[in-house]
């Protein structure tokens, strides 16, 4: 087969799990990045023109409106962010001959399920923000394009806002904290979700037909935890001593309701590509040496 030597773009590539994507993806080729000052995704024109001038052989869409409580209301953004934008993005890349690669959530779940939710299992949405992630996967599934998409979730790494780095903020401040205990789900690191999307990549280019393998996977660590288990983990790795509280949702009222679990089956990514996501420990212990102090606008 003749070597497609156009480059990947990574769009939203001022992001926590874009700045993470750089250097992986840049193991498999140029890399053209765009953050959101390059690239407004409300703008559609600006969306479609960035890809035309590209022409990439694969798109990276790692941009997205992640402020939960806010898309109740801002709606409007929301869905120009999430379920718009990377339609037009899907249309385009279709149009160059490109391969796609999105990311999308485990809010698309209502929660309500009692073992691990595998790919097909019926969504049910109960925040705007996931409306609209699962609107955005529908219209990428929907374009011609040949595409990935990755659901994800409680994602945090050295980079951006995200809980961990909240949490070593505030242990920093407070000897005592109350963190919700009725909430489980999947801590995954953008380190190791950024290595996975460059293995399934090599995958796909080392055969001949990459639609054989396209659709959706769920891609988070082993295991599951709640908030409450998670922040005791993130202090025992920072050796720091902090008294964590276990309560229930309902002592942090917030606009957006939020899965009260959530965990992913990822099965169909390991029987697909052979990759085995570690552990949500061992995650975090190989993400630690990389995280300094933040506090997170977001959920």
């Amino acid at each position: 087969m003749p070597v497609d030597d156009r480059p990947i773009l990574l769009i939203g590539a001022g992001g926590q799990l874009g700045q993470a994507l750089k250097s992986t993806l840049g193991e498999l080729g140029i890399v053209v990045t765009a953050t959101r000052e390059d690239a407004d995704l409300s703008d559609l024109d600006t969306v479609r023109a960035l890809i035309r001038e590209t022409t990439p052989r694969l798109l990276v869409n790692a941009a997205a409106y992640t402020a939960v409580d806010d898309a109740e209301t801002d709606a409007e953004r929301a869905r120009l962010v999430n379920a718009i934008a990377p339609g037009v993005m899907a249309e385009e890349a279709e149009r160059c001959g490109a391969g796609m690669v999105h990311y999308s959530t485990d809010y698309v779940f209502d929660g309500t399920q009692d073992r691990p939710y595998r790919e097909d299992d019926p969504t049910n949405p109960t925040s705007v923000y996931g409306q609209t992630k699962l609107e955005g996967e529908e219209r990428v599934a929907a374009s011609a394009s040949t595409h990935w998409i990755l659901r994800t979730s409680w994602l945090y790494g050295p980079n951006g806002s995200n809980f961990v780095r909240t949490m070593l903020q505030l242990g920093t401040e407070r000897d005592q904290l109350q963190v919700v205990d009725d909430q489980i789900g999947c801590p995954t690191s953008t380190l190791w979700l950024a290595d996975a999307t460059r293995d399934l990549l090599r995958f796909v280019n080392e055969h001949e037909d990459p639609s054989a393998t396209a659709g959706i996977y769920h891609a988070v660590a082993r295991g599951q935890t709640s908030w409450y288990g998670f922040a005791q983990a993130i202090f025992q790795n920072a050796g720091m001593e902090v008294d964590v509280d276990p309560v229930d949702t309902s002592a942090f009222p917030r606009p957006a309701p939020r899965p009260a679990y959530s965990v992913l089956d990822t099965a169909k990514l390991r029987q697909t590509f052979g990759i085995i996501p570690p552990s949500w420990t061992r995650q975090l212990a190989d993400t630690a040496p990389h995280l300094t102090v933040g506090r997170s606008s977001g959920s």
